[in-house]
């Protein structure tokens, strides 16, 4: 073999060493059905289309987002929701305040292709109905989504009011 067939030879062994790794890597950054893998920046922008459901005053629209065996553990309320009646009361007396939430520390773990955990602390401003005032309420969060049918949806929040506060 020639010095130029060994050089010739190691540059084709190289190539098929860089278009296997291509290859595998994407592989295993897509799906079981061959969509990408979310990324903690997509799944921590699922709350924006949360609180974008919020701003709509509809508690249906809000109710849409969590599954059907969804629990929720409101801030403002004692009573654990457990189904899509007690998800939608519970919007409707908390939207009746107009809250507009915003993060204030986020941290998302990304299970798998079809599950995630985003934690952390948020705040809401609140309006009271008869006087207009507004207030701040700091509050630790959960979210559990899982991928269902192709679609995000919370399946465990839990809320509470920051205990120094």
């Amino acid at each position: 073999m020639t010095r130029k067939t060994r050089i010739r030879a190691a540059l084709v062994t190289a190539a098929a060493v860089v278009t296997a790794a291509t290859v595998t890597v994407g592989v295993s950054s897509a799906g079981p059905d061959g969509s990408p893998k979310p990324t903690k920046k997509q799944i921590a922008s699922l709350f924006d289309t949360w609180n974008a459901a919020l701003r709509t005053g509809d508690p249906d629209k809000v109710a849409d987002l969590y599954a059907k065996n969804a629990v929720l553990l409101p801030t403002v309320s004692n009573e654990v929701r457990t189904d899509r009646a007690g998800i939608v009361d519970y919007f409707e007396h908390f939207l009746a305040k107009e809250p507009v939430g915003k993060k204030v520390r986020t941290i998302v773990t990304v299970l798998d292709d079809n599950s995630a955990i985003d934690t952390g602390v948020y705040e809401f401003t609140l309006t009271d109905h008869d006087t207009g005032e507004k207030r701040v309420v700091e509050a630790r969060y959960t979210y559990e989504y899982e991928k269902r049918d192709g679609t995000w949806k919370i399946v465990n929040h839990h809320s509470s009011a920051m205990p120094e506060s």
